[in-house]
Order: structure tokens, then C-alpha cells, then sequence
């Protein structure tokens, strides 16, 4: 991992218009939308900004009033926009019924033919990009969007490994939007080739790799990632969230971590009511990001860290995770009474 003066962490992927129906309300029932924009590594980079690391988001938007409006979503939490391209002919959309007790959310997908779904190679100067930076961070959703999504990912997950930085993946498996002719088992295992830090849901491994993690014994988790370490030799780094789903407003969940030679695990949180569950996996990967940044050494604070984000973001509606570390690290000093700060 990079250890100079560059602190920079770059995201890429694709930010959209959300619009998630009031009040629990049902699809068929509402009549208006709350609007806010959103995407895995754009609500990475955002949490990370808050977290007082510098970051800069990567993407392609249309030249219009939309494409305007993400951006100042994005400045207005301090995330860097000097390299967002613009064009393409509309913005992506995505549409999510929130739910609750036993009924699961539900989301529908508008991106197709985005002016992110369209980007193609050599659009992005990576090497500028990658200037000032010290980390490239991106997800499996970027590459799953389109075939020229996913060769620019190459292309730039490349440029990161021969300029040094820290790369880190989220795998964010999407069943719906893998329509482009490739499977995710395919497009990944060539990029993760090119990855240090590896992150995920328990599902995403055993949907993209048929590797099942389970809240078992260290050991029994520690042969299981081993051996995706033996596949993408690259790899040093694997961090897990591991989510019990009692409802849709009922959680436990937990994270573990593991080196090559130790493996960590964080304590388990009890999560309920749930407010807002998108983007709880985009706060945990900013945990872990800004975990390895600032006390890398100390692994089980790095995952203690990552995991109570994750666990907060469930308070917050929309997709962002603002917090601030303290309250983290509050969070991980066992604070736990939601008392009124006075």
C-alpha cells in the first residue's frame, strides 16, 4: 500500500437519481417521490469526505440540469468533481420501495443507455486522475452497468497498480443489471487480478464465487477466504459483512477481517428499527477504507470501525452516511444508549 504524502482516495462508478416512495408507502400507493442521488462508490467517497479524508468521484454525467444537480450533491459533502466528464443523454434512475416488518424492500432499475452506461475507453484520463491520489476504489456494480463500463474499469484499475496505489473492490453483486453478455464471475476475475483489498456482503461471495461464509469458527472462516486469496493472488485483504436479515426492520450484523495471517471479528449489533438500509454496505467499505488508511496496523480496530458505521448508516435515510468519526468511535466504545446530546 502507498505511504507518501498523497492521502487522495479516487472513486469511479455511476451516481443516480433516487426517488424511494414516502412513508413505507407501496409503489402502486404513492403519488410523489423523495429525491436524492446516490451510487455505491459515490456514497463511499461521500462518507469517507465526512470522515476527513480527501476524495475525488469519477464519472460520467449528462450536460444538463440533472447532471448539474449531482454534482452540487457531491460538493456539498466536500467529495471532489474536477474530473466528472460530461455527456451521454440522460441520467440514471433508480426507484426504491422501502420496506418494512416482513415485506423487503424493492428496487427498479432506469439506467439503461445512461450517459455512465455509455461511457466507452480512453474518455478518462486516469493518469491525471491518479495524479495526487493514494487510493482507486470501485465496485461490481460499475462493470456490471455495460460492457464499456467494465472495459473502463480495466483500464483504469490498471493505471492504479502501475502508479502504485491501493486498489479495493467492493463486489456489490447485482443480479439485475448483469444483461450485457458476461457473467460477474467472468468480468471480476479479471479484475480482481488487479486488487489489494477485497470487500463484500456474505451473499455477494457465494452468488459472484459459490464461497460461503458463515458466522462460524475463526479457523472455518479463515480456510474459506484463504482459498479466494490462493485464487486472486493479488488479494491481501478480505473484509466481510455478515448480515442476519429478521426482518426488514430487524438486523444483526457483524464483520470479520482477514490478513493472510490473522483473522478479526467485530462484535454484533442488534439493528432495529431500521430507518434506511441502502448504503449500509457502502459505509462498511468506507470503514474499512479509512480504517486501513489511518490505523492500519491494528486490524481489529479497523474492523470494529468499519462495522459500526455500517450499523449507523441504518439510522439515516437516503444513501449517504454522514457521520462523523467520533460518533463511530463512540459507537465502538460500547456508547450505545441513543441518549439526547445536550
Amino acid at each position: 500500500m502507498v505511504e507518501d504524502s498523497r492521502r487522495k482516495v479516487v472513486g469511479f462508478g455511476e451516481i443516480m437519481m433516487r426517488l424511494s416512495t414516502p412513508n413505507f408507502q407501496r409503489f402502486a400507493q404513492t403519488r410523489s417521490f423523495n429525491v436524492t442521488y446516490a451510487g455505491s462508490e459515490a456514497n463511499v467517497m461521500i462518507a469517507l469526505s465526512n470522515l476527513g479524508i480527501s476524495t475525488e468521484f469519477v464519472t460520467r454525467l449528462p450536460d444538463n440540469d440533472l447532471g448539474d444537480a449531482c454534482i452540487n450533491y457531491l460538493r456539498q459533502f466536500g467529495v471532489g468533481v474536477d474530473k466528472i466528464i460530461r455527456g451521454g443523454d440522460r441520467l440514471g434512475v433508480y426507484f426504491l420501495e422501502i420496506g418494512a416488518a416482513h415485506r423487503p424492500s424493492k428496487v427498479i432499475y432506469d439506467r439503461a443507455n445512461s450517459a455512465f452506461a455509455t461511457i466507452e475507453p480512453h474518455m478518462l484520463d486516469w493518469e491525471k486522475i491518479f495524479s495526487d491520489a493514494c487510493w482507486f476504489h470501485w465496485s461490481g456494480i460499475t462493470p456490471a452497468v455495460s460492457e464499456g463500463a467494465a472495459k473502463t474499469c480495466l483500464e483504469g484499475v490498471k493505471k492504479a497498480k502501475e502508479m502504485g496505489l491501493t486498489v479495493s473492490c467492493d463486489i456489490n453483486y447485482r443480479a439485475k443489471l448483469w444483461r450485457w453478455g458476461k457473467t460477474a464471475r467472468e468480468v471480476l476475475s479479471e479484475l480482481l487480478n488487479y486488487v489489494d483489498v477485497l470487500i463484500g456482503g456474505r451473499g455477494d461471495f457465494e452468488r459472484v464465487f459459490g464461497v460461503k461464509i458463515e458466522e462460524m469458527a475463526l479457523e472455518e472462516c479463515k480456510g474459506v477466504i484463504e482459498e479466494l486469496m490462493r485464487t486472486f493472488q493479488s488479494v491481501k485483504t478480505v473484509a466481510v459483512s455478515l448480515r442476519k436479515s429478521i426482518s426488514s426492520s430487524h438486523n444483526t450484523l457483524m464483520g470479520i477481517i482477514y490478513d493472510g495471517s490473522k483473522l478479526y471479528r467485530s462484535r454484533t449489533y442488534d439493528i432495529i428499527p431500521i430507518i434506511d438500509r441502502v448504503g449500509s454496505g457502502d459505509s462498511f467499505a468506507a470503514g474499512i477504507i479509512y480504517g486501513l488508511l489511518e490505523f492500519r496496523d491494528d486490524l481489529q480496530h479497523v474492523i470494529d470501525f468499519a462495522t459500526a458505521a455500517s450499523c449507523l448508516k441504518h439510522t439515516i435515510p437516503g444513501d449517504s452516511c454522514i457521520l462523523r468519526v467520533e460518533e463511530v468511535e463512540e459507537l465502538v466504545g460500547g456508547v450505545i444508549s441513543g441518549g439526547i446530546i445536550r
